[in-house]
Order: C-alpha cells, then sequence, then structure tokens
C-alpha cells in the first residue's frame, strides 16, 4: 500500500506560489498596526518610502489596511483592503466584512472632511471582467471634485476607471495621509462620545 498525500485544505488567504507577490500585500506586511484613534505622530513608522513605490498608510488595524492610491482619479482616492491576502469579497471572513463596513464610513466622513469633497464614489470590482487590476479584494473611495466644480449636474459623468490618472505627487501625499489619519481619529473620538462604534 503506497502512502498518499492528500492536498492541503483550500485557503483563501494563501497566495498562489506560481504567481507574483501581490502588492497590496507587500504593503500590510511593510506597516504595522496602530490605534486609528491615536495615530502614530512619528513619520518613520509609516515612512512611505520603504517601499517602491512608496505607499501612504492612512489607516492600518490588526485586520485592514487602507492608504492612497498611486495612480488617484481625483485627489484623495484611497483604498481599503484586509491585510490578509483575499481575492474576492466572498473571500473575507465575516468579521474581515463587518470591519470593512465600519471603516468604509468612517473613512468616507474623513475622506470629506480632509478633501472638503461632499461627493465621493465607494467601488469595489470582483475579478478582471469587472476591472479589478489587483488580485486582492479593495474598496476604492474617491472624491468627485470635477462634478462638483463643473456646476453641470445634468450632464452625464465619467464613471469609475475612466478619465485621466496621473501618479500620485509624494510631498502632497504625505501632508493629505496626516491630515486623514487625523480625521480618522477625530471622526472615531466623535463617534465614540456619541455612542455610535
Amino acid at each position: 500500500m503506497t502512502d498518499t498525500k492528500l492536498p492541503p485544505p483550500f485557503d483563501p488567504g494563501a497566495i498562489p506560489p506560481d504567481t507574483d507577490p501581490c502588492p497590496f500585500c507587500k504593503i500590510s506586511t511593510s506597516f504595522s498596526a496602530y490605534d486609528p484613534s491615536h495615530p502614530p505622530s512619528s513619520s518613520s513608522t509609516l515612512n512611505p518610502f520603504k517601499l517602491a513605490p512608496p505607499s501612504f498608510i492612512v489607516l492600518s488595524t490588526p485586520t485592514l489596511i487602507a492608504f492612497l492610491d498611486i495612480l488617484p482619479l481625483s485627489t484623495g482616492h484611497l483604498l481599503l483592503c484586509p491585510r490578509a491576502h483575499r481575492p474576492k469579497l466572498t473571500d473575507v471572513t465575516p468579521a474581515e466584512a463587518a470591519e470593512l463596513g465600519v471603516y468604509l464610513r468612517v473613512l468616507s466622513a474623513a475622506l470629506v472632511r480632509a478633501t472638503g469633497v461632499p461627493d465621493w464614489n465607494v467601488v469595489q470590482n470582483n475579478g478582471a471582467a469587472a476591472a479589478q487590476v489587483v488580485n486582492h479584494v479593495h474598496y476604492h473611495l474617491i472624491p468627485r471634485p470635477e462634478i462638483r466644480a463643473s456646476g453641470k449636474f445634468n450632464e452625464s459623468f465619467t464613471m469609475f476607471g475612466r478619465g485621466t490618472r496621473e501618479e500620485l505627487d509624494d510631498e502632497e501625499a504625505e501632508v493629505l495621509a496626516g491630515k486623514l489619519r487625523m480625521n480618522i481619529a477625530l471622526v472615531l473620538e466623535e463617534e465614540a462620545r456619541k455612542g455610535k462604534l
């Protein structure tokens, strides 16, 4: 009788060995979690230049990480994802899904305050046919200043995935990331006083 080994059980959090490392997993493992109510004041803790391209972190919990998009559709374009490698939304755990929901709302409020733009999109794509470029589930939070500034609300507007995308400016990104972390802390403090969280 031969000793037959069974394949290990499927783990949606595992990165397939024959693929390039996931850039979002690289970001997740490069930055430690911190209490979002008290973000670190030391720039060395969140040094964006320890990775290439730089990663400007705005939220880092034990479960989630959020950072500025390197090719933003508008100033303040954020990405929020679980730390664990989860290819699609259906792969996240119930606990991750719950925390994603909480922080989508918190990040939205902080984003409006930090950018001064009251309109934004929240977009989440699943799979290549649905325009998912990085195979790690993530939400886009995208301020929409061009609609507000144009004053032409009756015209159709550019949907997510179309339009001009420019590389993130490092100096502006550092300032904006700090402003976002501060506003996240303020939103959490206000909500704690109101008993919302």
